[in-house]
Parts: structure tokens; sequence; C-alpha cells
């Protein structure tokens, strides 16, 4: 007898600040630029499309395009998002090639 299959949407489990921190913080690390924008549309999805749409001035069918696995977002729509979802970008350096 098999099992069911259910499909399992990660947008569930994003109940906290923090869940939505470490999500992101582990898709930025990947350095995959689908990877990341189909991340934050997960976070976007969690909050609530509708709310994001409102607080950035996109539509909510331009955000789900946007964050979709064929989707290329600008990095406008980005920013935008991650303002809206309280989150921020920064920059370090790392060691590159020996360089400290």
């Amino acid at each position: 007898m098999t099992e069911p299959l259910y499909d399992y949407d990660p947008a569930a489990a994003l109940d906290s600040p923090e869940a939505v921190e470490v999500f992101i913080a582990d898709a930025f690390e990947t350095g995959d630029a689908s990877y990341i924008a189909k991340a934050l549309g997960v976070v976007a999805r969690a909050e609530g499309m509708s709310n994001i749409a409102r607080q950035t001035g996109l539509s909510r069918e331009q955000l789900y395009r946007s964050f979709s696995d064929d989707g290329n977002p600008t990095l406008k729509t980005v920013l935008s998002v991650m303002q809206a979802l309280g989150l921020s970008l920064t920059a370090k350096t790392q060691s590159i090639g020996g360089r400290p």
C-alpha cells in the first residue's frame, strides 16, 4: 500500500520573522538569482500578495509573474518587495582568490 503524497507549500512554514530571516538568508547564500527570486515570492505569498501589491504599488499579477519559476524581477521590484516585507539588503566583503 502506498501512502498519498501531499503538496508542500514552504510559505506555510514562514510563521515568524525569524523563520523568514533564515529562509531568505539561506536563499541569498546560494548566489542563485532565480532561487532568490523564487524565495522572495514564497515570502510574499506567506505575507499576503495583495498586501505586498498595495505596499509596493505593483499589481498582484506582476508580482506573481516576477517571482514565478520563469520570472526575472528587476532590482527595483526586488527592493520594493523586500522593503514591504521589512527585509533589508546589506553588503559585506569576502575573501576572493586569496585576497582578504
